[in-house]
């Protein structure tokens, strides 16, 4: 995802170009961080508790310059109004959110109004498209019979949540001003390995196997995750 987010920013804005990065659900703040790292100013929010004090350790590790360029707010993703400016950023990432929030449209419109015009809005949602993949190569038949018609699953935690397909999301950035650019899917061939799973030693190699197949159809429509990338007209 992060190398599917970098191609976006490249092809957008100009080499060397600092940009305002709002960082909406970062969770322990993988994404701000790497991209303080690169260079750019990036406001991170996030609403759990334990997650942001992760976080405010991970950045506090971090070299003076980066810790300058990087804002840590907790709070809910659906009040960034309140907290900052329409237009104040040329990027919002709101990766892993949407699944926990029952009306997606408001806040992805509230997310849209953050960004500058040609300002990059990342998303990455659970693919409602594709829900019977898991149980079905699970060998959960039924669970993978039931998936067909719905959009609601429970994940790994437990929690009951809920899925995006890509038509109606398409149709939300269309009626936003933030249309569709690009779309990828994430984790198409590893969605099924456990939590704890030891990394491989062929690491590289099932990333480009990843990568391809998260830009190649058929392929994409069948990760477990997509990765929408609209722009601000």
């Amino acid at each position: 995802m992060a190398r599917q987010l970098d191609e976006q920013i490249a092809g957008r804005f100009p080499v060397g170009q600092r940009l305002r990065v709002l960082d909406v659900g970062m969770g322990q703040g993988t994404q701000a961080l790497r991209l303080a790292r690169l260079g750019h100013q990036v406001t991170g929010v996030e609403q759990d508790a334990t997650m942001i004090a992760a976080a405010r350790e991970a950045l506090a590790a971090q070299p003076e310059g980066i810790r300058e360029r990087v804002r840590l707010v907790q709070g809910d993703g659906r009040d960034t109004g309140v907290h900052f400016l329409p237009g104040s950023f040329d990027v919002v990432l709101c990766h892993g959110v949407l699944m926990y929030v029952e009306e997606p449209d408001p806040l992805v419109a509230g997310l849209a109004r953050m960004l500058a015009p040609g300002g990059l809005l990342s998303l990455l949602v659970r693919n409602g498209d594709a829900l019977a993949m898991r149980p079905g190569l699970a060998g959960d038949w039924a669970g993978a019979l039931a998936a067909f018609d719905t959009t609601a699953y429970r994940n790994r935690l437990g929690l009951d949540v809920r899925a995006d397909r890509l038509s109606a999301l398409t149709a939300t950035l269309a009626g936003i001003a933030a249309p569709l650019h690009a779309w990828y899917g994430v984790r198409v061939f590893t969605d099924t390995a456990a939590d704890d799973a030891p990394i491989p030693d062929d690491l590289e190699t099932l990333l480009a196997a990843e990568e391809r197949a998260g830009r190649t159809d058929p392929y994409r429509g069948m990760a477990a995750l997509l990765h929408l990338c609209g722009v601000r007209g």
